[in-house]
């Protein structure tokens, strides 16, 4: 595995990569302290397998050095690792492209079983994203109050099952293997799902299931 890391704290490209070598002991791990230079290395010809993104960088940042990246190399999967965790800036990276939002807080567990997971073609919606205002006070009484009667929504259980394991950013191929349902099946449930959900994207679809109460946050 190839990787690049930008991020313009040394300490933090280190931990980063400690990180990134107990998922494979071999990884080939190239590091910039920002954006300019992390394309740079880029266009050497080097094909990563991963990008980890800082949002706060010197010169280009942001959610624009984001949208470079995807407009450049649209193949690589790109992670932002940031120390903003508000769900809007969570949101605007996640529908700029990124495959997944780790906070700086995020424990190195959690940020392993999130790469684990981006690099098997899923996504990470990370907890600050799927929850809202006050659902961590909520009683588990009253988050079953507030799941909405499933003839309303036109959802069926399989549906259901489909939109849970989207929350957890399960690409269509793991569902269908976690389901035992055709490709074709799949995709048709989703189509559904987002209908339903009256939203146009898998994340959308993710954070709807939550603030309803039918998948909890984080999965």
């Amino acid at each position: 595995m190839k990787a690049l890391i930008i991020d313009d704290h040394p300490l933090v490209r280190e931990a980063v990569g400690n990180v990134l070598r107990g998922l494979d002991p071999s990884v080939d791990i190239a590091v910039a302290g920002d954006c300019d230079s992390g394309l740079e290395i880029a266009a050497r010809g080097v094909e990563f397998d991963l990008l980890l993104l800082d949002l706060s960088l010197p010169g280009l940042s942001g959610i624009p050095a984001l949208k470079r990246w995807r407009s450049q190399y649209p193949a690589v999967p790109v992670v932002v690792l940031s120390a903003a965790d508000d769900q809007p800036t969570v949101l605007a990276a996640i529908n700029a492209g990124a495959a997944g939002y780790i906070p700086k807080s995020s424990s190195n567990q959690v940020m392993r079983e999130a790469l684990r997971l981006v690099l098997a073609g899923g996504k990470y919606l990370p907890p600050q994203l799927l929850g809202r205002p006050g659902s961590a006070t909520r009683s588990s009484k009253a988050q079953r109050q507030a799941v909405p009667d499933l003839d309303l929504l036109g959802l069926t259980e399989r549906q259901i099952a489909v939109l849970r394991l989207i929350v957890k950013g399960a690409p269509n191929k793991a569902i269908c293997r976690e389901l035992g349902l055709a490709e074709r099946t799949v995709k048709a449930h989703v189509t559904a799902v987002l209908r339903s959900l009256k939203v146009s994207s898998r994340t959308q679809a993710a954070v709807e299931a939550v603030r309803l109460g039918l998948a909890e946050a984080g999965g």
